[in-house]
């Protein structure tokens, strides 16, 4: 990390109280905000990143960026209050690049008026065009499939989304919350595909499946798979990673040995597909340091930051042809689900409404 940034005690005094309104939790001393970006002028060898991503899962991402570019990372982690700190900051805003998780959460950024276009000739041959905004304001970093896990033993080689309501997977199913923004991206891509309607009936046969209430995270799917309690359940590829690369003995590891990865399908969709969710970055609309922002996003779609992405966090690179950690390879190819992602965030609402019309989560 760089040092913090230096302004005028005055100027840090007046803005103290808005910041203090605004941050959220940052685990960083570098305060690139603390600036009044109107005096000081931006620095040629550093970068500005706001992230809602744990900055422990990304580090090794920028360190390695540090050392081929010389360009500092200066890192603002907010775990909440993203749009908050930007709308308070205004044109005086530090950042320079803007990353998060969740499809929802990046275009909400963007919708916000908080990013700026970018034309890339290197991000736009890296990253599928429904991975990316038609106008260079937001570009998808690495993939989150939502796949199927299942007994190891069962004897289950595919599946489709819609089999999870079928009556003889009853008492059988195993999920977090409907209104966790990973199911609801599932379901609002169930409504894009099939409609609202069908997709109400979808989450009652889901809800009727159900081995226990809809709680608790992705891994306590695997332990619930363990224990005996369901057979199969929706949950993130990635946590198998950590799972199975746990300390052997450990009660990860054990939920991890428990299961296997299918990748399921939209049997509404005539091309099919996995759905995924998305890691994401976009360049700041007031970014000071602009050239190295397009610079560091360029960086994370390169083969050695792609690889660093699936090594270390066990996420599906966003580029075709990049080496896998060994679990994440053993789940197979994945086709993605063509549905642009803007598609299926246009139903986020909708699909929200829906599992609390059907007390999915009751």
């Amino acid at each position: 990390m760089s040092p913090a940034f230096r302004a005028p005690r005055a100027v840090l005094a007046a803005c103290a109280a808005l910041l203090l309104a605004a941050c959220g939790s940052e685990q960083t001393p570098a305060d690139p905000a603390a600036a009044d970006a109107g005096t000081a002028p931006a620095a040629a060898g550093e970068v500005n990143l706001y992230t809602t991503r744990e900055p422990g899962l990304i580090q090794p991402l920028l360190d390695a960026f540090t050392a081929q570019s010389g360009i500092e990372v200066n890192t603002v982690f907010l775990k909440d209050g993203l749009m908050e700190r930007l709308g308070a900051e205004g044109a005086n805003s530090r950042a320079d690049v803007l990353m998060t998780v969740d499809t929802g959460n990046l275009l909400d950024v963007v919708e916000a008026g908080y990013t700026q276009a970018v034309d890339s000739d290197v991000l736009e041959a890296a990253i599928p065009a429904h991975l990316r905004g038609a106008d260079g304001q937001w570009f998808a970093l690495s993939l989150r499939d939502r796949v199927l896990y299942a007994h190891k033993d069962l004897a289950l080689e595919s599946f489709a989304y819609e089999d999870l309501a079928d009556p003889k997977w009853k008492g059988r199913v195993c999920i977090r919350s409907g209104q966790h923004p990973y199911n609801t991206s599932l379901f609002a891509a169930m409504i894009a595909h099939g409609g609202a309607e069908a997709t109400e009936q979808w989450l009652r046969g889901v809800k009727a499946n159900l081995a226990r209430k809809a709680a608790g995270g992705d891994r306590d799917v695997a332990r619930d798979i363990l224990a005996g309690i369901c057979d199969i359940g929706i949950a993130n590829a990635y946590y198998v990673g950590r799972m199975k690369n746990a300390e052997p003995g450990s009660e990860q590891h054990q939920w991890g040995e428990a299961i296997k990865v299918i990748r399921p399908v939209f049997a509404s969709a005539a091309d099919g597909g996995t759905h995924v969710n998305i890691s994401g970055a976009a360049v700041a609309r007031h970014a000071p340091n602009r050239d190295n922002a397009v610079a560091l996003m360029e960086y994370l779609v390169s083969d050695q930051a792609q690889s660093l992405y699936a090594r270390a966090n066990y996420e599906y690179p966003v580029k075709a042809g990049v080496e896998l950690d060994p679990v994440v390879a053993s789940f197979g190819d994945l086709k993605v689900d063509p549905l642009p992602l803007t598609e299926v965030v246009r139903h986020r609402r909708e699909a929200s409404v829906l599992v609390d019309k059907v007390g999915f989560d009751h």
